[in-house]
């Protein structure tokens, strides 16, 4: 186990070390609510197994925990009659990642809950744009 999985918070979580509470649980996968939540029925889904983030991940297991969001982001929206919902996977500290273990926010969303998830765009020029667009399709 490296250091990282000895301190991991979700970890604990899943060795029922820290209380939370659990919406589901199965052999691979606990999904339990956000301890501090955009709104209610806020519920993060989380590998068992320790993964840092989505390039980590097997990919038939990455399949299969997007399957689960899917069923739970429904029965989520019924529970908490939300107008709409917002799926958010942070990778990485620099892109807001506060646990190191892979998880996916399911955010329920309702009108006018005064929550801003825009954005803002940046310009760049046609020849950087297909710059970056050959490299990422050269790399495949």
């Amino acid at each position: 186990m490296s250091y990282s999985e000895k301190d991991c918070i979700f970890c604990k979580i899943i060795k029922g070390e820290i209380p939370c509470y659990k919406v589901y649980e199965d052999k691979d996968f606990i999904a339990f609510l956000d301890i501090n939540p955009v709104n209610m029925g806020h519920t993060l889904v989380v590998p068992r197994k320790h993964f840092e983030t989505v390039l980590d991940i097997e990919k038939w297991r990455f399949g299969e925990i997007m399957k689960l969001t899917k069923k739970l982001s429904q029965r989520i929206i019924n529970a908490t009659k939300a107008d709409g919902f917002e799926l958010c996977i942070n990778n990485k500290k620099a892109a807001g990642q506060l646990v190191p273990h892979l998880h996916i926010h399911i955010m329920p969303r309702f009108k006018n809950d005064g929550l801003k998830f825009n954005w803002p765009t940046k310009k760049f020029s046609q020849a950087e744009m297909q710059k970056i667009a050959n490299k990422i399709k050269n790399s495949l």
